[in-house]
C-alpha cells in the first residue's frame, strides 16, 4: 500500500506539473484572432500570467491576430503555430508604445536609438524566444526616417537581453527593422524567412550571435547586417558571431514568400539585399564567421568601418554571387565620425576571403578596397576566388582617379566607375591574392588591377582575361610587389613602384 501511495503521489505530481507546463492559448485570454478585433491586450495578459507562473509558452494557433505594441517577458516564449499570423495594425486603429527617450539618438539613425516603438519588443530580457511556424505581417508598421505618432517600425526589437531565440517563423513587411537585436548576448536566430521593405536582420552591439538558415528577401535595405552603434551610450562591439547557410535577395517585396521571385521594383542604386558589417560602426566588430551564403540579385558583401572602430578577425567563405549590382566584395574603411567627439578613423585588419563564386556581376566596381591615406586597412587575403563581370569599362574609365570621399557615406558607387575592371585596392598594408579569376563578358578597356598606395602585394595564381588595349596591372606609389604563377604575367618582384603598368 506504501509502495501504491508513493506511486500515485508521483503520477499526480507529474500530471500537475504539466498541466502547469501547458503552452496560455492567447484566446483563453479574450484574443479573437479574426483580423478586425484589436488583440494587444489579450496578448500581453497571456504574457504576463506566463511570467507571474515563473515563465511559459505563449500560444496562438490559427487565425489571425491584429496587435500594437506587445511587451515580452522574461523566460517567455511566443509560438505561432500553422495559420497563425500576428498582423501589425494601423496605428489609426491603436496606438503603438511611443519611443523612448534616448540621449544619444544623434549618434545613429532613429530607428536604431528606440526600440518600444514596435510590434513585439523586450528590454532587460533574459530567456525569451519566438518559435513558428507561423507568420508575423507588419502590414501596419512605418518604414520612415521620420517618426509618425503613435506608429511602430519594428516587427522584433529586443534591447538589453541575454538567451534570445527566434526560429522558424516567417517576417512579411516588417517595417524599418524585421528584427533588431541590440546590447544582445547569446543570440540565435535560426530558420527564419523575412520579405520585407528594409532592413531584415539587424544584430547591434551584440555577442555570441547565431545566425543560419536564414532566408532574407529585402529589396530597399540590407538583408542581414551587423552594426556597432552608440545606442546604448557605450561603444560595443559586435563580437562572436556566425552567419552560416542563408541567403540573402533583393526580389520585389513578397514575391520570396509567394515563390515568384519578382525583379521589377526599380530603385536608383539597385535592389539592396545584402550581408553588411556597419555603417553604424562605433564599437567594431571582432571574430566573425560567415560561410556558405547566398547571394542573388543583390549588392555584394560590405564591410566598412567609418565610425572609429575596428573590424578584426574576419573569416569568410563559400559565398555564392549572381546578379549582382555593385561591387561583389566592397571593403571601406573611412572617417565619416559619427559617434562622440568625432573618434579617428577605426581599424580594418586580418580579414580572410576565400572560396567565392560570382557571376553577371555589374562592371562599374570590381572588387573594391579602400582606406584612407595615414589609415590603411591591414592583412587582407582574397584566395580561391572566380568572378565574371559585365564588363563595359571604357579606356576614359582606366584614367579615372577616384575621389578619396573620407567622410562620405560608404557606398561603391560614392566613388563612380572605377579605373580597372576586377580590383581597385588603395591604402592597404599587405594584400594577399591567392587562385583569383576575373573575366568580363563586353568589351573591357581598363587593367584588370589597379593599387594605390598598397605595400607588401602578394599575387600568386592571379589569372585575368586582358583587354586587348590595356595592360593587366597599374601600380601607383606601391612597395613590396610580388606576382608569380600568373597567366600572362611573368613573375615578377618590385620593391618600389611609383607609377608602372605591365
Amino acid at each position: 500500500m506504501r509502495r501504491f501511495l508513493v506511486l500515485a503521489a508521483l503520477a499526480l505530481s507529474s500530471i500537475v506539473s504539466t498541466r502547469a507546463a501547458a503552452p496560455l492559448d492567447v484566446r483563453t485570454f479574450g484574443a479573437a484572432g479574426d483580423g478586425r478585433t484589436l488583440d494587444t491586450a489579450a496578448i500581453n495578459r497571456a504574457i504576463d500570467a506566463a511570467s507571474s507562473a515563473g515563465g511559459g509558452t505563449v500560444y496562438f494557433s490559427a487565425g489571425r491576430y491584429l496587435s500594437t505594441s506587445i511587451h515580452l517577458r522574461s523566460h517567455v516564449a511566443l509560438h505561432l503555430d500553422h495559420g497563425a499570423v500576428l498582423e501589425a495594425a494601423d496605428p489609426s486603429v491603436g496606438p503603438y508604445d511611443e519611443p523612448e527617450p534616448n540621449e544619444w539618438d544623434k549618434f545613429q539613425d532613429f530607428g536604431h536609438s528606440h526600440w518600444h516603438n514596435s510590434l513585439i519588443w523586450g528590454e532587460g530580457l533574459d530567456d525569451v524566444a519566438i518559435t513558428g511556424p507561423g507568420m508575423i505581417h507588419g502590414k501596419g508598421l512605418v518604414r520612415s526616417t521620420s517618426h509618425v505618432k503613435g506608429a511602430g517600425n519594428k516587427a522584433i526589437a529586443i534591447r538589453s537581453s541575454r538567451n534570445v531565440l527566434i526560429r522558424d517563423v516567417s517576417i512579411l513587411h516588417g517595417g524599418w527593422f524585421a528584427i533588431l537585436a541590440t546590447g544582445v548576448d547569446n543570440l540565435t536566430i535560426d530558420n527564419v524567412r523575412i520579405d520585407t521593405n528594409r532592413d531584415g536582420i539587424d544584430v547591434d552591439a551584440c555577442r555570441n550571435v547565431r545566425i543560419s538558415n536564414a532566408t532574407v528577401n529585402s529589396p530597399f535595405d540590407d538583408g542581414i547586417c551587423l552594426k556597432s552603434s552608440y545606442g546604448l551610450g557605450v561603444k560595443r562591439a559586435t563580437e562572436n558571431v556566425t552567419i552560416t547557410n542563408c541567403q540573402v535577395s533583393g526580389y520585389d517585396e513578397g514575391t520570396l514568400l509567394d515563390g515568384t521571385f519578382r525583379r521589377t521594383v526599380k530603385y536608383t542604386r539597385g535592389p539592396t539585399g545584402r550581408i553588411k558589417f556597419g555603417t553604424e560602426s562605433n564599437g567594431g566588430f571582432r571574430n566573425v564567421a560567415i560561410s556558405n551564403c547566398v547571394f542573388d540579385y543583390s549588392r555584394g558583401l560590405a564591410i566598412e568601418s567609418v565610425d572609429g572602430g575596428a573590424i578584426e578577425d574576419v573569416a569568410i567563405s563559400n559565398l555564392t554571387l549572381r546578379d549582382i549590382v555593385n561591387a561583389p566584395i566592397f571593403i571601406r574603411l573611412g572617417n565619416r565620425a559619427r559617434g562622440p567627439n568625432s573618434p579617428p578613423p577605426g581599424v580594418i585588419d586580418r580579414v580572410s576571403i576565400e572560396n567565392v563564386v560570382a557571376s553577371n556581376v555589374d562592371g562599374r566596381h570590381g572588387v573594391l578596397v579602400s582606406g584612407i591615406p595615414g589609415h590603411a586597412i591591414e592583412h587582407l587575403r582574397l584566395t580561391n576566388i572566380r568572378i565574371a563581370y559585365q564588363g563595359g569599362g571604357t579606356a576614359q574609365d582606366a584614367a579615372l582617379d577616384p575621389p578619396e570621399k573620407e567622410t562620405d557615406y560608404p557606398e561603391p558607387d560614392m566613388f563612380g566607375r572605377m579605373p580597372a575592371y576586377g580590383l581597385f585596392a588603395r591604402h592597404v598594408n599587405g594584400l594577399a591574392v591567392r587562385d583569383v579569376d576575373v573575366t568580363f563578358d563586353k568589351d573591357e578597356h581598363r587593367p584588370a588591377v589597379q593599387l594605390r598606395d598598397v605595400a607588401g602585394a602578394d599575387f600568386d595564381h592571379f589569372n585575368a582575361v586582358r583587354p586587348p588595349d590595356s595592360p593587366l596591372f597599374s601600380l601607383r606609389s606601391v612597395r613590396d610587389f610580388v606576382i608569380r604563377s600568373s597567366a600572362g604575367v611573368k613573375d615578377t618582384r618590385l620593391e618600389r613602384a611609383e607609377r608602372e603598368t605591365f
